[in-house]
């Protein structure tokens, strides 16, 4: 019998038509979008690190609450600047929005970037008071629902503050990805694979969640956010129909989106 194939179950772009032609499209897409923004609210230091730095934009009235998203890339790649026209949604519908960088692997395991993403949201929501609502895609999708489990890093003071988490194609058991190629960056082990994986870990009481998956997406996506609905009693599985893993993300710039309801909502 053949071996599985890790490294393809976890390989996204060789499933998607014109995969290489989305990052160059993000980009120009959220370069636009922060031409419109205050610039002095972008690029803020959340910490000493090159990549301790987060976005804000703001509402032009007072803000709901505030809405943080995490970009995703494996916890190698990418950076807010790829994903700044997704605050679309939430701003319009009075939110505002924080997309924070952090120090990629192999220069810091995943522990470290979970610990600088908690940083990272304790700076923006001393500048915004209110309930707050994390998301987050793929890696970024983890590390969201990072925040809302057992040993977050989050100080009490915000755990207190957690309205909702929604994970986007999200990778709650840190295991298979040991058996990828990518751990020669990721650097992961049974210690690890145990306190960082959301769907072994218990959730915060009173924090919402839902685990939200392109209906075209690898199953082993599909398998990762059952695993967080399965393990969470108050977490809601949501197949998103016709959606891969590149475009499963679109609807957070629209407010009247599924997607953007879903975490804004309730």
């Amino acid at each position: 019998m053949q071996d599985f194939d890790w490294d393809d179950a976890y390989a996204n772009g060789a499933h998607i038509a014109d995969a290489a032609a989305y990052p160059g499209r993000w980009e120009k897409a959220a370069a636009a979008f922060r031409a419109g923004q205050d610039p002095a609210l972008q690029d803020l230091a959340y910490g000493p690190g090159a990549r301790n730095r987060f976005d804000l934009f703001l509402p032009d009235a007072p803000p709901a609450g505030l809405a943080v998203f995490v970009h995703g890339g494996y916890w190698m790649k990418f950076a807010p600047s790829f994903w700044s026209h997704l605050a679309a949604g939430p701003l319009r519908a009075g939110w505002a929005v924080a997309m924070p960088g952090y120090t990629l692997a192999p220069e810091a395991r995943i522990a470290r970037i979970g610990a600088e993403i908690a940083a990272a949201i304790g700076a923006a929501a001393a500048r915004v008071p209110g309930p707050i609502r994390l998301t987050g895609h793929s890696a970024g999708g983890h590390l969201a629902a990072r925040m809302a489990c057992a040993g977050s890093p989050l100080a009490p003071d915000l755990q207190a503050r957690l309205a909702r988490v929604v994970s986007i194609s999200g990778l709650h058991d840190l295991g298979p990805l040991a058996r990828t190629a990518m751990n020669a960056g990721l650097h992961l082990d049974a210690a690890e694979i145990a306190a960082e994986s959301p769907a072994l870990l218990a959730p915060l009481p009173g924090v919402p969640a839902t685990a939200w998956v392109g209906g075209d997406e690898r199953p082993e996506f599909l398998r990762q956010a059952r695993l967080l609905a399965e393990a969470w009693p108050d977490c809601t599985l949501h197949v998103a129909p016709g959606r891969h893993h590149f475009d499963v993300i679109d609807g957070l710039a629209d407010p009247a989106s599924p997607l953007c309801r879903a975490l804004l909502d309730g």
